[in-house]
């Protein structure tokens, strides 16, 4: 599946974008603050790519203008989320290169996901999260209409081997349909 934007292209990842997902991936600013350590090579990248970003709503983000991958977005499934165990919910986790911080993207992108969600795979609510301090994940939820719903004060990070306190929202199908008409 390929999802088109104005200004993305939203596609499965592939083998060769290993080094452009080590580029972004490697910077300490992008991933411990969503839960995972900065990647620490390309071959490492490349085994990411190969086992972790293989869900079958995994999206590499890419630039229409070039299609280089710049960050990730993925409808997580029952099964491959904590969030919920219906099989109508889902969770929607993403990150973007830093450079291309601050200019709209990634709510672009996750508008796209969500009417996808709700949309083609039938979902009634799609879940997101972020820990405390990422304050442009939570303006991200908040610009593509997602909802608080709770605060939980000791959620384990194990790839980083840390307790954090997270903070979860959720968007029903209703909420996303009214906002959207």
């Amino acid at each position: 599946m390929i999802l088109n934007t104005e200004r993305l292209i939203l596609r499965p990842w592939l083998d060769s974008d290993a080094k452009s997902l080590y580029e972004y991936a490697k910077d300490p600013d992008v991933g411990p603050i969503a839960g995972w350590p900065p990647h620490k090579s390309i071959d490492e990248s490349l085994d990411v790519i190969r086992t972790v970003l293989r869900g079958p709503e995994c999206y590499a983000i890419c630039l229409r203008k070039d299609n280089v991958a710049i960050g990730c977005i993925e409808l997580k499934l029952i099964g491959n989320t904590d969030m919920t165990v219906r099989d109508d919910e889902c969770e929607l986790g993403y990150w973007i290169g830093k450079e291309f911080w601050g200019q709209g993207l990634m709510p672009e992108a996750a508008r796209a996901l969500i009417c996808r969600g709700f949309e083609k795979l039938n979902m009634n609510v799609i879940w997101c999260g972020y820990y405390d301090g990422n304050t442009k994940s939570k303006r991200v939820q908040e610009k593509v209409g997602f909802v608080y719903h709770h605060t939980s004060e000791e959620v384990a990070v194990p790839l980083m081997g840390e307790v954090r306190i997270g903070h979860a929202n959720y968007l029903t199908h209703e909420q996303w349909r009214l906002n959207n008409r």
